[in-house]
């Protein structure tokens, strides 16, 4: 069993980071600092152990957030010291977050040092939030950085639905501010950094689906492949709700004299094995036609309604008269995201955004051996 996320943050790490700042800061008082911040810890997950460690800081660091600040920046490794690093610096990100919001530059300036370090893409959300002007004018400018953690946190920091942080109202409303951002870091050097720029257009397409088929649209022509992979996995949420605009952008239009069978081979699934099926494709008509195949399991929920879920599947060319077949098993097992009932489900194939295929299937537990 893999170690809880809770045990990143513990009592020898806390020790750690005492010394360190000590070594920075002879006024620390990291005795009192280590009882504060280890007090209570082991019934403590994650997120509060680093809260409790954000207090001890509150509670050992000078009360002005100029002085706090020097000491921390200090604390950071360099060439000839080790320094605060790892998870060590969780807290750090929501001690700045929490003190730093009255001395803007400072506090923002320090967040960028630390990155190469943690990130600290949760710490400028509360900034971004605070004035988003006056934070996007700043963060801007790191999409120039030579660092390459400092221009991911450029992307990474300013996305509308990070997982796992705050979320940031005003974007999610209108993104448009971020846009520059992105679209200065989208032919990075970096996947990193590519990678996040893909996901937060992605976070955008949830809510401004058209935005962001046209912002592709009008970055595809002549695209690297590195910018196309970027864009489609931009675009991912889009071709999986079947976007017309989206499809199209990577060549996938209204499919049209297409003959498309399903055929399940269990109509009757126990719960932890797997549907079996096989989908057949012919294209019917006069001329090739690009084909994005995907299936979506409409599951059942405790009111009786069913709730689809899209999942992928391949990407053909198929010639005018050529079929093509495909065979797949989707488990049906425990996962921490989904409660699954029995009764009757239904499967149903997409091409090109629309369905085109579908039959019901029927989930059956297992019965309780006890």
């Amino acid at each position: 069993m893999p170690e809880p996320l809770k045990n990143l943050l513990h009592e020898a790490l806390i020790g750690e980071m005492a010394d360190r700042i000590a070594g920075n800061s002879p006024s620390f008082d990291k005795g009192r600092f280590v009882t504060l911040a280890t007090g209570g810890l082991q019934a403590l997950e994650l997120m509060e152990r680093s809260a409790l460690i954000r207090d001890a800081l509150f509670s050992t660091l000078p009360d002005k957030f100029p002085e706090a600040a020097a000491i921390l920046k200090l604390s950071l490794p360099s060439e000839s010291k080790p320094g605060l690093t790892g998870w060590m610096l969780l807290p750090v990100n929501q001690f700045i977050a929490a003190r730093g919001l009255d001395h803007f530059d400072l506090g923002l300036d320090l967040l960028k040092a630390l990155t190469p370090h943690f990130t600290a893409e949760f710490g400028i959300r509360p900034f971004i939030h605070r004035d988003q002007q006056r934070s996007l004018a700043i963060i801007s400018g790191w999409a120039d950085d030579p660092d390459q953690h400092v221009r991911r946190l450029a992307s990474e920091g300013t996305r509308p639905r990070l997982p796992w942080a705050m979320r940031l109202p005003q974007l999610v409303k209108d993104p448009a501010p971020i846009l520059p951002i992105l679209t200065a870091l989208m032919d990075d050097p970096e996947e990193y950094v590519r990678r996040s720029v893909a996901n937060s257009l992605n976070d955008v397409a949830k809510d401004h689906p058209d935005l962001v088929a046209a912002f592709v649209a009008s970055h595809i022509d002549g695209a690297s492949s590195e910018r196309r992979w970027l864009l489609k996995h931009a675009s991912r949420t889009l071709l999986k709700k079947g976007h017309a605009q989206a499809l199209a952008n990577f060549g996938f239009a209204a499919a049209a004299s297409l003959e498309c069978e399903l055929r399940i081979r269990n109509a009757e699934v126990t719960f932890g094995e797997g549907l079996d099926f096989e989908i057949r494709v012919t294209n019917a008509g006069e001329i090739p036609q690009s084909l994005m195949i995907d299936y979506a399991i409409h599951h059942m929920k405790g009111d009786g309604l069913l709730s689809p879920k899209v999942f992928k599947c391949k990407a053909i060319l198929l010639a005018p008269g050529q079929s093509h077949t495909i065979e797949r098993r989707h488990a049906l097992r425990p996962i921490t995201t989904r409660r699954y009932y029995p009764g009757k489900h239904r499967i149903a194939i997409i091409v090109n955004g629309a369905e085109t295929a579908s039959q019901s299937f029927v989930l059956v537990m297992p019965s309780d051996p006890g």
